[in-house]
């Protein structure tokens, strides 16, 4: 039964990257609904090491992309090759090649490689020339975003970011976390034994991704889904308020990454149905980062977890 492994392996997760649960659910539910992250916070809060272990507990493999000003397109894609012996050129594959990716600090790169990332994530190929390349069926990106460092960065436009299914926000963990931290690292270094989990095969993920999209979601949920995106594009309708916050709304992705992560939890918490919970956990996640704030709010210090809460509080729960 995949639940019950999947359950494991979020289990292993929250022993092996203590203290950030909202990472560890994230990671499992942007896999199952066939998502990608992007996860902004200052260093050292375990982003790189979570989708390791991740990449333990999946028969996959994992490929880590510094990105810098000086990457160019073909160090991510790959690039065709001259080959002496036989005098032609042949495609080797680059980074993207490989299930899971770490895009470290994409704001770091330039237009031009983040386009070639874009089209991995939204068309499941790379492009070398006039010949497209598929990726593999199961291909998960997880890109950082360092917010305490602005210069030498190139911000991501509104198209690249809605390709993302959801954003997490981290912050430091709290004294004992931090203690508990502490420890782990010391036994890891003395190589005392850690925590272990079976690897799950990559026909298990797309089962689990099956389950999650035959999950009965009742008809006047999927209108709360469709109500709480129309409140970010008509927010007149329901508060002059919300309306001097946002500038636009959200798109069509919107509406389908949130009924896909209402689903992934859903399913991960082994119900067989989506309830209004499930959907408004995964509210803050999926429009964090495709909300346009005017500079009304900006200007007030209004967040955009503000601003969502109060969509929440405004549109009603069928």
């Amino acid at each position: 039964m995949p639940l019950s492994q999947f359950k494991a392996l979020h289990s292993y997760l929250d022993q092996m990257i203590i203290g950030q649960p909202q990472l560890t659910q994230a990671l499992l539910i942007a896999m199952i609904a066939d998502g990608h992250l992007l996860v902004e916070g200052p260093p050292g809060l375990a982003k790189t090491r979570a989708i390791n272990a991740l990449a333990n507990g999946i028969d996959g493999n994992f490929q880590r992309i510094q990105f810098t000003p000086d990457l160019l397109p073909a160090d991510l894609t790959g690039s065709d090759i001259y080959r002496n012996e036989t005098g032609q050129f042949s495609f080797e594959p680059g980074p993207l090649f490989h299930n899971l990716i770490l895009a470290d600090e994409i704001n770091r790169a330039p237009a031009k490689v983040q386009s070639a990332l874009l089209e991995a994530m939204a068309e499941g190929q790379v492009t070398v020339g006039k010949q497209s390349y598929k990726l593999d069926d199961l291909f998960l990106v997880m890109a950082t975003q360092n917010p305490l460092e602005n210069e030498g960065t190139y911000p991501l436009p509104e198209a690249q970011l809605d390709r993302f299914l959801m954003h997490l926000s981290l912050d430091y963990p709290s004294a004992e976390t931090e203690l508990q931290i502490l420890r782990l690292a010391r036994n890891e270094d003395l190589k005392q034994q850690t925590a272990t989990v079976e690897a799950i095969s990559q026909e298990q993920v797309f089962s689990a991704r099956k389950q999650a999209l035959e999950l009965y979601l009742a008809p006047s949920l999927e209108g709360y889904i469709v109500d709480l995106i129309n409140a970010t594009r008509q927010p007149q309708k329901y508060c002059d308020e919300l309306a001097s916050y946002l500038e636009c709304g959200v798109s069509p992705r919107a509406t389908l990454a949130l009924e896909r992560c209402a689903r992934a939890r859903a399913w991960l918490n082994g119900q067989d149905f989506v309830s209004p919970e499930d959907i408004q956990a995964v509210l803050p996640d999926v429009l964090r980062h495709r909300l346009i704030t005017t500079y009304h709010s900006e200007a007030e210090g209004v967040s955009k977890e503000a601003i969502i809460n109060k969509i929440l509080s405004l549109v009603a729960v069928p």
